[in-house]
């Protein structure tokens, strides 16, 4: 049984009705007419349970959901939708229900409880229904509205939040990552992607989305959460959807936008801070060292290095990295701040990768860049002051002494010479140091400084050193302090020209045919004082010389004769070893 009603009832009903109202002007006009209170004349509402919030309330021409009971005066039951499982949907006020009922819903809110009483006439009148409903039966319908809409309906959106920013709005053809809740109208909840813990991934305005969420979502910013209200021909219409959404049901959606791109997008790239001086930027082929932080657009973060306080270090074009970081990655300066959006198709794609990054998912990065080289570069010398009389320069086989400040690229100071009581003292091409710096430290005056720039190859490589990173440029501020000309490697002793010929007589200073230990080292001093030999510096001269002794004489008697200073040829090797002297 439902509340509609059939054509010869309705044609009894309208009878009835005329009757009513002529009786009903009558009265009200003063028409001598017998008005003694009687039969009930008209439905009586009684509005039990109202919402605080009534949007919209039913009207002629709309179309309603609702559940009902249906009772009799006693309080004896004659039907309900409840029991049935199935509301009662129709339209309002075209003759479709019974005129009671038609009336009775008539400025219904959604959620409202009202008990409508309907008199016979505007019932089923003196013919009643069948053997379920008596004739000239007043009838009692309490009535719960789920849902009211229109064909004159649109799709309703209401923004609930929105980012300050919001430089580009979802388009037809746009790729879209959201999240929802779905209610009917009357709040009743059926469907939710966080109880999926997953976003629904979309095109948008291509028909992959019932009509009406294909236009509610249109105009949307990433972050921005709209509520979504759907009419029920925009919807799933009279099938309904399943167990869950029924027929003619409007759709409520609250919809939170993640992120969107086109398949068409390039990367973005927002330049947040350049260096003031940019000598060199990124190419394909660099290895670069930089920080950064991964976030979805939504601003939710993903991965940072300074978590991890470890540069991400990798080689530039040549798909060692995503591809859209591959592109980033390029023209970049030392110390250079960027914010840079890569789209799905240029990052992880429909897969994402893991438990990390979902599929479709658009990447935000900002990037600082600590540093980069080129497998191929050698040091960079600046000379930042110089005296002006510069006629000795560091080389090979020199003692050195020298300050300097070692720092990464970005300035963090690593090492300093001044945290020492004394200055560094080292032999320029005898691998005490790293190779840049043996390198940057030739061809120097005392007190000029410089600026020397090492790329890792020449510094402390891949596996870098304590308090030095991986792969690590240095920047090295040096100045020269004190310069001793040094002797070739194996040579305790070089003469600075030609030697005396013959040698013997020139070393035997009181000519009585030998040289002894103080004698020798008497002549030694001598050369060492006049500048025509050198000794090996940074080493105890007493020593090297005594050694020296020790070398020639051959004998070990305590003095050199003549016959001991000769060329001593290795038994074990066709090439001649020459003694010092």
């Amino acid at each position: 049984l439902s509340p509609s009603i059939d054509g010869n009832q309705r044609r009894s009903h309208l009878f009835i009705m005329e009757s009513i109202f002529a009786l009903f002007f009558l009265c009200v006009t003063g028409t001598h007419v017998s008005c003694s209170p009687g039969p009930l004349e008209d439905v009586v509402i009684d509005r039990y349970d109202i919402p605080r919030v009534c949007p919209r309330e039913v009207q002629t021409g709309d179309f309603v959901r609702y559940h009902y009971n249906g009772t009799f005066t006693d309080g004896k039951k004659f039907d309900s939708s409840h029991e049935r499982g199935a509301p009662f949907s129709g339209q309002v006020g075209l003759g479709r229900l019974i005129t009671g009922l038609d009336r009775g819903v008539q400025g219904m809110c959604v959620n409202e409880r009202r008990k409508v009483t309907v008199p016979p006439h505007l019932a089923y009148g003196s013919i009643g229904a069948g053997d379920v409903i008596p004739a000239d039966t007043v009838l009692v319908f309490d009535v719960v509205l789920l849902d009211i809409w229109n064909t004159e309906d649109k799709v309703q959106t209401r923004t609930l939040s929105k980012p300050e920013s919001c430089k580009r709005l979802a388009e037809a053809t746009d790729f879209i990552r959201y999240h929802y809740n779905g209610t009917l109208l009357n709040g009743v909840p059926f469907d939710s992607s966080h109880s999926r813990n997953g976003t629904y991934d979309t095109y948008v305005g291509m028909g992959y989305l019932i009509k009406g969420m294909d236009e509610g979502l249109i105009g949307m910013c990433v972050g921005e959460t709209r509520t979504i209200i759907i009419p029920p021909f925009l919807a799933y219409e009279e099938k309904g959807y399943g167990t869950v959404i029924p027929s003619q049901a409007t759709l409520v959606f609250e919809v939170f936008m993640i992120d969107l791109f086109n398949p068409k997008d390039d990367i973005a790239v927002v330049v947040k801070e350049v260096p003031k001086t940019c000598t060199r930027k990124t190419v394909v082929g660099d290895y670069i060292r930089y920080h950064y932080n991964g976030t979805f657009q939504d601003g939710s973060g993903f991965d940072t290095s300074y978590q991890r306080n470890s540069t991400y270090n990798t080689y530039i074009g040549m798909g060692y990295v995503i591809q859209g970081m591959d592109k980033a990655l390029q023209g970049l300066c030392i110390g250079e701040k960027r914010r840079v959006i890569l789209p799905p198709h240029m990052a992880y794609g429909e897969k994402g990768t893991g438990d990390i990054i979902p599929g479709s998912a658009v990447l935000v990065f900002d990037i600082h860049v600590i540093d980069f080289h080129n497998p191929k570069d050698l040091i960079e010398i600046k000379v930042t002051s110089k005296p002006k009389k510069c006629n000795l320069t560091s080389e090979v086989d020199d003692l050195i002494q020298y300050r300097y400040n070692c720092s990464l690229m970005d300035g963090t100071l690593l090492y300093s010479s001044d945290h020492y009581e004394k200055a560094p003292i080292t032999t320029l091409g005898a691998n005490k140091v790293i190779e840049g710096l043996d390198e940057g430290l030739r061809g120097m005056c005392v007190g000029e400084k410089r600026v020397v720039i090492v790329p890792p190859h020449l510094g402390h490589g891949e596996n870098g050193a304590k308090g030095v990173p991986s792969s690590a440029v240095l920047h090295f501020e040096l100045e020269l302090l004190d310069l001793q000309k040094g002797v070739p490697d194996g040579y305790m002793f070089v003469w600075l020209g030609d030697s005396p010929d013959p040698l013997f007589p020139a070393m035997d200073l009181n000519k009585d045919l030998s040289v002894p230990l103080e004698e020798f080292t008497a002549f030694i001093n001598i050369q060492v004082v006049e500048g025509t030999g050198r000794l090996r510096p940074g080493m105890d001269a007493d020593g090297i010389i005594k050694d020296m002794f020790n070398n020639q004489d051959r004998n070990r008697d305590g003095k050199i004769v003549a016959e001991e200073l000769k060329l001593k040829v290795e038994e074990d090797s066709d090439k001649a070893r020459h003694e010092e002297l």
